[in-house]
């Protein structure tokens, strides 16, 4: 299969999806598929340049929405080159672009929302989301209904996105997804990481890494450190990710009311070793998300060997919950605290076998060559399907 992959960016500051773009392509390509990416990133930015992938970069673009009539020139000139197209997200021109040049060319293609479909965004940003119930009654439900499949997540995934604009009438598919062994030394990593922040070494830590984000829970965590872990001189907080949303000073003031400042080491976004390293410093991954689709940071972590805890509006918390993986908890400050709680009382032998899990954890549900296989698998299917009508 020659395969299309379309997203905005390949930026990894913009989130997960793009880790999973990167993996399941890699895979991909290893089971003998050709795949290429889309994005209206600047073709002389330097992650387009050094992206294993070929890279068709048809921006800059100058709003979130993407658009640019670059990018229905290309694919009405390329895209029958390709056996199939996978847009990643919505409410981009991007996803619109690639249904018209579908129209044109028969070309099929799949829609990845990556929990752009979650109905907590209808009740978190109304005015957002009414704007988006104009733009879905205009464009995005018939680019969604149009695709040969609408691929999710996870099942939980598919479930809310139900709820988002009712009824959804289109091809549902729950391929998975996934991301691949750490490729560093982790113990060599942890070195690493340490070096470049010696306040941390020989202390207990607890890690957050995304972005610093309102949905991500983030002013909960560290209040719920305060009260639970604080009194603990020896336990740190660790806050890695990229500030997208300008909430660090805010986060930090609130560290300083609650008498943590020296306690909790902000690191912006860490990559390769650095990030690897964290996890392999930490005792526990922290995530009480209000809204996670996925949580490639919580597979990255679990793929580690790390315990996670994380709430259950992470929509793998199921998965993670029945293999023992770690402790899942409401979206709360009171749910927050008392995964910390939990954490601190349980027995030595209780958290072996927690660690232990983990790893079982993430080979069963989320190693990456077998959630990529899925998703060719169903590529492969719409491919056929298409040709037959």
């Amino acid at each position: 299969m020659k395969i299309l992959q379309a997203i905005a960016s390949i930026n990894p500051a913009v989130g997960g999806p793009v880790e999973g773009v990167l993996q399941t392509s890699r895979w991909s390509t290893a089971a003998g598929n050709q795949v290429e990416i889309l994005t209206v990133d600047d073709p002389a930015d330097p992650l387009v340049q050094s992206c294993p992938f070929r890279v068709h970069a048809v921006g800059p673009v100058g709003s979130t929405f993407g658009y640019t009539p670059r990018i229905l020139r290309w694919l009405r000139a390329n895209l029958q080159a390709y056996d199939i197209a996978v847009v990643n997200g919505l409410w981009q021109y991007l996803s619109r672009a690639v249904w018209k040049a579908s129209r044109e060319t028969g070309v099929p293609y799949v829609v990845f929302p990556h929990g752009m479909l979650d109905p907590y965004f209808k009740h978190a940003f109304p005015w957002k989301h009414r704007k988006k119930a104009l733009y879905w009654r205009l464009f995005e439900r018939r680019v969604l209904g149009d695709a040969a499949a609408v691929a999710f997540t996870c099942d939980q995934e598919r479930l809310l996105a139900r709820q988002a604009f009712p009824p959804l009438t289109v091809r549902e598919s729950v391929v998975g997804y996934g991301t691949s062994e750490p490729n560093a030394d982790l113990p060599i990593a942890r070195e690493t990481f340490l070096d470049a922040h010696p306040s941390l070494r020989g202390r207990r830590i607890a890690l957050f890494i995304g972005r610093l984000h309102p949905k991500k829970g983030c002013d909960m965590l560290l209040q719920a450190f305060a009260a639970v872990l604080a009194p603990d001189p020896e336990w740190r907080l660790v806050m890695a990710g990229p500030d997208q949303a300008g909430l660090r000073p805010q986060l930090e003031a609130m560290a300083r009311t609650l008498g943590i400042e020296d306690r909790v080491t902000w690191t912006g976004m860490l990559l390769d070793d650095l990030k690897w390293g964290a996890f392999a410093a930490a005792e526990i991954f922290a995530l009480p998300s209000h809204q996670e689709n996925f949580g490639i940071a919580v597979v990255e972590a679990l793929a580690c060997g790390l315990p996670v805890l994380i709430s259950k509006q992470v929509n793998i918390w199921a998965e993670i919950e029945a293999a023992g993986a770690g402790l899942c908890s409401e979206d709360t400050l009171t749910g927050t605290s008392s995964l910390l709680a939990q954490w601190i009382s349980m027995g030595e032998q209780a958290k072996a076998a927690m660690r232990a899990a983990t790893r079982r954890c993430f080979l069963e549900h989320f190693e990456a060559e077998a959630t990529s296989a899925m998703l060719d698998s169903l590529l492969a299917r719409c491919i056929t399907d298409a040709r037959r009508s």
